[in-house]
């Protein structure tokens, strides 16, 4: 399950475009944080191996900074070099869900390298879901199969893209936006698949085109645990009011402070009281079996382009890092698999995230006082430096961007070796959960490799 927000100029406190997004995966499935650049080929021989199909390529792909589930082509959400920006949603529908096709996240990073404005990139995911429709086994452990729904960003618009199989309807946004794990597009759209009308009245889930509305008609019926479980609309709603809550003022730390909310933020709650109805997600056994892998903050400036991803797990505990697309990728050591890897970005905080669980109430106040330092450091210093890039040359200016984000990811490195070491000093005093939550994690970490956590 995940939450995907937007944002517009007309909305926010600078005039850019805001994009957020949390994805919520299995427990042990690492996320990278990825860069490719641009790059040409000959599409009469250049194949892309996508996660199940293999289609033609084009003559020119556009960089892109993607965040990504380990073992897959697509991603979960990215940017290009023009500001496109695009997440994706599960969504359960009435239509068939396909074993062999293109992923949601295919679709995205498909979308990514061919597309120069968000327009465009919806444009080239319906003509991909056309003649490719979407299928495949969607997660890592598990064998579920969804469609999807998506919010298409650039530095001046944004659309929501809806889908159940291979029919769409589209919505142009026109202040904030937002999106969970159920069909969000009802009655009023800009546009829709030539026969989704049609096909509704003739299987029966309206009775004419006045009665149609794409939600109600194709929104899986309850009691599908996970169309009704999931809580999607209750997460949109939300999600959405906290957007109208901050309306004229939403910046990049509105979205993290968002992407960080539980249900309930009472200093008697813990994860392991966990709910659908949380955006920062934690597994609850039985109840909720995804956790959020990883997240990322878009600020789609005209000046400069911010990508705040934290590349680890659990927002609440992890610090967004700032990336910038034009000066590429800094060195984050080995992509994690679901395999323990001490060099791993993402396992490395495992460590911490699966530590502060054992006793939250408690661990989790080590960690805030610098999550909030440090974010507000580097997003103050980065208004300080953006007039003086105007000035520069472009090797001074790349140079300067490459230098900034390492030295903030330098910096995130060394407070979680703090945390490392603090976390290891404060003994338990309140056990979060109980036994069947903390066996729970006792069984994922002894499955990947990783030795219990105290």
């Amino acid at each position: 399950m995940c939450d995907t927000l937007v944002a517009l100029g007309k909305t926010t406190s600078d005039g850019a475009v805001i994009f957020a997004k949390n994805s919520d995966r299995d427990i042990n499935e690492g996320h990278r944080i990825l860069y490719f650049p641009r790059q040409t080929y000959d599409p009469d021989k250049d194949r892309v191996k996508t996660t199940y199909l293999e289609i033609p390529q084009v003559e020119e792909s556009y960089a892109m900074i993607l965040s990504s589930p380990y073992w897959m082509y697509g991603c979960e959400m990215g940017s290009n070099e023009w500001g496109v920006t695009i997440g994706n949603e599960a969504v359960f529908t009435k239509e068939p869900e396909r074993d062999s096709g293109l992923l949601g996240m295919d679709l995205i990073r498909l979308a990514l390298e061919r597309s120069k404005t968000a327009s465009k990139a919806l444009d080239i995911i319906i003509a991909l879901l056309t003649e490719y429709g979407q299928g495949g086994i969607a997660s890592a452990e598990h064998k579920t199969k969804y469609h999807n729904s998506f919010i298409i960003a650039d530095l001046h618009e944004a659309w929501v893209l809806e889908t159940a199989d291979k029919f769409w309807i589209a919505e142009k946004v026109e202040n904030i936006r937002t999106l969970s794990n159920t069909l969000t597009i009802e009655n009023k759209f800009d546009r829709i698949h030539p026969q989704l009308i049609e096909h509704a009245i003739k299987k029966g889930y309206c009775n004419s085109k006045k009665d149609f509305n794409f939600r109600k008609n194709f929104k899986r019926s309850f009691p599908d645990y996970r169309d009704w479980g999931a809580k999607g609309w209750k997460r949109h709603q939300i999600s959405t009011n906290k957007l109208l809550a901050n309306e004229g003022k939403i910046d990049p730390s509105t979205m993290m402070k968002i992407l960080r909310s539980h249900y309930k933020e009472k200093s008697e709650w813990n994860p392991s009281k966990g709910s659908f109805e949380c955006i920062c997600l934690h597994i609850r056994p039985i109840f909720v079996l995804s956790q959020t892998t990883s997240s990322m903050v878009s600020h789609l400036h005209p000046d400069l382009q911010t990508h705040w991803m934290t590349g680890t797990a659990a927002p609440c505990t992890s610090l967004f890092k700032p990336f910038f697309l034009e000066s590429g990728l800094i060195n984050l050591g080995p992509l994690p698999t679901n395999k323990f890897d001490p060099k791993s970005l993402w396992w490395k905080h495992e460590i911490i995230h699966r530590s502060v669980l054992l006793d939250y109430e408690t661990r989790i106040r080590l960690l805030k006082p610098d999550i909030d330092y440090y974010e507000e450091k580097w997003v103050k210093n980065l208004q300080r430096l953006l007039p003086s890039l105007k000035s520069m040359s472009l090797e001074e200016r790349l140079n300067k961007l490459t230098e900034f984000s390492k030295k903030a990811v330098d910096e995130a490195l060394e407070v979680e070796n703090k945390w490392l070491k603090d976390l290891k000093k404060v003994s338990l005093k309140k056990k979060s959960g109980g036994w069947y939550y903390r066996k729970l994690w006792r069984k994922e970490s002894e499955k990947a490799g990783l030795e219990q956590i105290q």
